[in-house]
């Protein structure tokens, strides 16, 4: 988790804060996930024995929503990339906020 934290954190480079931003939502996955396995636990389907552990389905079934939301955000947001570089032709963070501040100084002497 504390890698792709550090990724988002310390990378300026808008690809590696995204790749940083999918370690960090994998590791979340893995800790539901985790959090879901019961020891000895068996699927919840009752057949009229013994009374044993049963592994909660539920946070496996929330994972998998969260999978899919999180590809389609990903792949939103390498689209909003690419819209960047096409733009500015960078995807650096400090160029763009150079880029971006230049133009705002040149609208307002312009005004």
């Amino acid at each position: 988790m504390m890698i792709g934290f550090y990724a988002v954190i310390a990378r300026g480079n808008m690809v590696k804060k995204m790749v940083g931003l999918t370690i960090f939502q994998t590791s979340v996955f893995m800790l539901y996930i985790s959090m879901g396995k019961v020891a000895n636990g068996t699927a919840p389907i009752l057949t009229g024995g013994a009374a044993t552990p049963y592994a909660n389905p539920l946070p496996h079934v929330l994972i998998l929503t969260a999978i899919v939301v999180g590809v389609a955000t990903t792949a939103v947001g390498y689209a909003l990339i690419i819209r960047v570089y096409e733009s500015y032709g960078t995807i650096e963070d400090d160029e763009l906020i150079k880029m971006i501040e230049a133009e705002e100084n040149e609208e307002a002497s312009d005004a």
